[in-house]
């Protein structure tokens, strides 16, 4: 008797053609904007007729000159560093919420945490969008009066806002890690006479850190590339409201805004190759709260 489970390699087959067949829009999309990032002109079709190698939109790009004639130029150190700190904001934050959290949820019986926890999925399922009137309406009441603090307050806004969406899932995610962790762990620790928090931080968080890893990369990557509270609350640009705001502009050459999508992409596919053992992980132990 086989100790793995089996299938017929024409079945696998047919999974993995039906796979690629419906990746396949992505994947030419994908390829046609790397390609156009290095061609003099933008590639829509796989004609290579018109285009010719070339590096200069990457240059273009780092030196944030945004069109080949003219002096129009941003400072994309700058973009990529707002960027940066909305993305480290969103992670850092639900990590830290959604441990603590999904602790409690896993460990404390308290009144209401049933409810709580049936609300975690419901909060889930609201779209960004919809909240985005209720949110706006608190950035209204809660605006600084003070000049010099508005720029600080639209990011620690943005990164509250963007966060507040990923907690309830992450939550959701930790608690289900916590739950697969047997109690006698805990319980050693404690007639050790160690402290509730020693023992959750010293022997609790190093058991579950693929979860933790998991969680945090999940929210990076949803404040890397969140456009619709960055574009609505945010003073400056981040790469995605750069792209989307120079793609129609006239003096735009859209070569260099493909080098500037590629290098949006980056991030995300450098994360799913290094750490895609820990997302697995992340769902395969996070679903069985």
């Amino acid at each position: 008797m086989k100790d793995v489970e089996t299938r017929e390699r024409r079945g696998e087959l047919i999974i993995i053609l039906a796979i690629f067949l419906a990746t396949l829009p992505l994947l030419i999309g994908f390829t046609l904007l790397v390609l156009s990032s290095f061609s003099t002109t933008m590639i829509t079709n796989f004609d290579f007729r018109q285009a010719h190698l070339t590096i200069e939109n990457w240059i273009n790009v780092i030196r944030g000159k945004l069109a080949i004639t003219g002096g129009v130029r941003v400072n994309m150190a700058r973009i990529v560093l707002n960027t940066l700190i909305v993305a480290l904001g969103v992670s850092g934050l639900v990590t830290l919420v959604s441990i603590m959290s999904g602790y409690a949820l896993s460990r404390m019986d308290f009144r209401g945490r049933k409810p709580l926890i049936v609300s975690l999925m419901l909060l889930h399922a609201f779209p960004g969008v919809a909240l985005i009137v209720g949110v706006y309406l608190l950035y209204r009441v809660s605006f600084p009066g003070e000049q010099n603090l508005v720029r600080l307050y639209s990011f620690i806004y943005v990164i509250f806002a963007r966060a507040a969406l990923e907690v309830p899932m992450s939550v959701w995610l930790m608690k289900g890690f916590f739950d697969t962790i047997p109690w006698e762990f805990e319980w050693s620790g404690i007639i050790d006479g160690a402290s509730r928090i020693t023992v959750w931080r010293k022997i609790m968080l190093p058991l579950i850190k693929p979860g933790i890893l998991a969680v945090a990369l999940f929210s990076f990557l949803a404040g890397w590339q969140d456009i619709i509270y960055v574009r609505t609350f945010l003073i400056d640009q981040t790469l995605a409201t750069f792209i989307e705001a120079n793609i129609e502009a006239e003096y735009t050459h859209m070569p260099m805004i493909a080098a500037a999508g590629t290098l949006y992409l980056l991030p995300t596919i450098i994360f799913f190759l290094t750490a895609q053992q820990i997302l697995l992980k992340g769902y395969s132990g996070g679903i069985k709260g």
